[in-house]
């Protein structure tokens, strides 16, 4: 008898299922997988910040990918003793996994010294910013939940003149993100 009432109940449910598209047979949240290749950006996403550094991001992860929940970038660092500003994230952790090169990295009073194979995490509410120590560098960072990161890093691609520091509190305050200091020196 039970096996009879599964058997029709699956039967009604698999025609709505698959008349409303492959996500409604998976379930809420269920995407399909995919792959980004070396050297390559997710939908030939790739931006180039200008202004605070010179570096180059590629989506391999879109928060559209995600809705909303994660975002992960390849960063090519080509600003040897740049970084950004000393900034919090207001509602985002972020996570470094450096490829190539070496960094320094800020958060709150600590400070690390990041070469080739080192993670770092920066928790959200908790100033931080880093440095480039070498001539190129890679990371991949994420940032959980994705929040305004790709707009912030398409906005920045888009500036043709240097900002002001009010340029850049102001595009960071729009995407998240609060300045409360200058960038990172080495000492």
């Amino acid at each position: 008898m039970q096996r009879d009432r599964f058997l029709f109940g699956l039967g009604a449910i698999l025609p709505i299922a698959w008349s409303t598209g492959i996500k409604a047979w998976f379930g809420p949240g269920q995407r399909a997988p995919f792959k980004v290749n070396a050297g390559e950006a997710r939908s030939d996403k790739r931006f180039t910040m200008r202004g605070v550094t010179r570096n180059t991001l590629d989506v391999k992860v879109s928060g559209d990918d995600t809705e909303g929940a994660l975002a992960v970038f390849e960063q090519t660092g080509h600003t040897p003793n740049g970084g950004p500003p000393l900034h919090i994230h207001l509602e985002q952790d972020e996570w470094f996994f450096v490829l190539e090169g070496e960094y320094l990295f800020q958060c709150g009073d600590e400070r690390w010294h990041a070469k080739a194979g080192d993670t770092i995490f920066l928790p959200r509410q908790v100033p931080h910013a880093f440095v480039q120590l070498t001539e190129r560098a890679r990371t991949i960072v994420s940032y959980q939940p994705a929040g305004a990161m790709e707009a912030f890093f398409q906005t920045t691609d888009a500036w043709t003149t240097p900002p002001t520091e009010a340029d850049v509190a102001e595009v960071f305050a729009a995407h998240g993100m609060r300045v409360v200091g200058g960038p990172l020196r080495v000492e």
